[in-house]
């Protein structure tokens, strides 16, 4: 793109970081936006991030070389339909929603399969909201994008540069691949997560034992179920399909390890857990992907007064922000006394290298 416009249907934590990071790099382009939320507008105007601020969808949006559907994937298909006559010649329509077979549905009934390339920024927060949004939430993130049969070879190289311009990595996938992909690796686990939690309450006994020696592995390996309870009953009700497969898959996998265990297979479950760990090992971490990283790591320090105080009060001479910090009462897996947790990876690493000039013990 040597110069454009480019509309936002909505400006929340993934478009506002699409935006910002375009404006970043090309503060040229024109950004048009509408959402809700008025006063959020006016601040991103005010950020220098929108340009001109829509009351709606309108005749402006012929401006626009491409549009971001940037709404939950339910208004992502009504707005099709709104923004279908304010369509110029050669505009290209994008989404960032989580699940694609949707609005590719919608996309055909609409007979929009030559404007619409679908999105998917891999990427996110426990935050929500575009003053939580930032111009490198999606550096080193997968984007993904899944084209029509009908889309543009041109189209599909624009939205792979846009992805590379905001610091993104981007991957083209088909619609269906994507669905049954996301189900694997992000959708499952937060049901497993969730599913886990709720058993441990319901198998707890008077006094809540398990509630409390649960801080340790188990809280780790459940982190994800504190996640948005709308959100993933939305992703579940429009990814369904490939979602019931792979649980129905996930089922047949603990029947199996039910049986090896009623009939003590010591190789099969030997191989369980050698085969879990190789695979586990070989995820690269560099990247970000769906299920939120954690950047924390534990500090083995002596339980005393002004412990605490004096770690922190190092870390903050040196500007380093911390998101979480708190005891750990189960050290079943060598786990240190203090859990520290920051907000980027950056914030992380600068932490423990403070630390270890002073000789802290530190473990990941």
């Amino acid at each position: 793109m040597t110069d454009g416009v480019i509309g936002f249907i909505g400006l929340g934590l993934i478009g506002g970081s699409i935006a910002r990071g375009i404006k970043r790099v090309r503060p040229d382009i024109k950004i048009l936006a509408t959402m809700r939320t008025r006063s959020r507008l006016e601040k991103a105007k005010q950020d220098g991030i929108v340009d001109v601020i829509l009351d709606g969808v309108d005749g402006q949006l012929k401006q626009c070389d491409i549009i971001f559907l940037c709404t939950p994937v339910e208004y992502n298909v009504r707005y099709l339909k709104e923004i279908s006559p304010y369509l110029k010649e050669n505009a290209i329509v994008t989404d960032v929603g989580s699940t694609k077979a949707d609005i590719h549905q919608a996309v055909r009934e609409l007979h929009m399969e030559h404007c619409f390339i679908g999105g998917h920024p891999m990427a996110g927060s426990e935050k929500t909201g575009y003053e939580n949004s930032t111009d490198h939430l999606l550096e080193n993130a997968y984007y993904i994008l899944t084209p029509t049969p009908a889309s543009r070879p041109e189209d599909v190289e624009a939205m792979v540069n846009i992805a590379k311009l905001i610091g993104s990595i981007p991957l083209v996938l088909e619609p269906d691949s994507h669905d049954q992909i996301v189900a694997a690796i992000s959708h499952l686990p937060h049901i497993i997560a969730s599913s886990l939690v709720n058993l441990v309450q319901a198998k707890d006994k008077e006094g809540e034992p398990m509630k409390r020696l649960a801080a340790g592995g188990f809280k780790d390996i459940t982190r994800i179920a504190s996640s948005s309870p709308e959100m993933w009953e939305q992703i579940c009700m429009t990814n369904t399909g490939p979602i019931s497969n792979m649980l129905e898959a996930y089922m047949d996998s603990l029947q199996q390890i039910h049986t090896a265990l009623s009939q003590k297979d010591s190789h099969a479950i030997y191989q369980l857990f050698d085969q879990s760990r190789a695979y586990r090992n070989s995820i690269p971490n560099a990247s970000k992907g769906l299920v939120e990283p954690d950047y924390s790591f534990t500090v083995d320090i002596v339980d005393e007064p002004g412990s605490i105080s004096t770690l922190a009060v190092i870390l903050s001479a040196r500007g380093i922000n911390i998101k979480n910090i708190g005891i750990n009462h189960n050290r079943e897996q060598g786990e240190g006394a203090l859990r520290i947790t920051f907000y980027e990876k950056s914030a992380m690493d600068a932490a423990w290298n403070q630390l270890k000039k002073y000789n802290y013990e530190l473990i990941l």
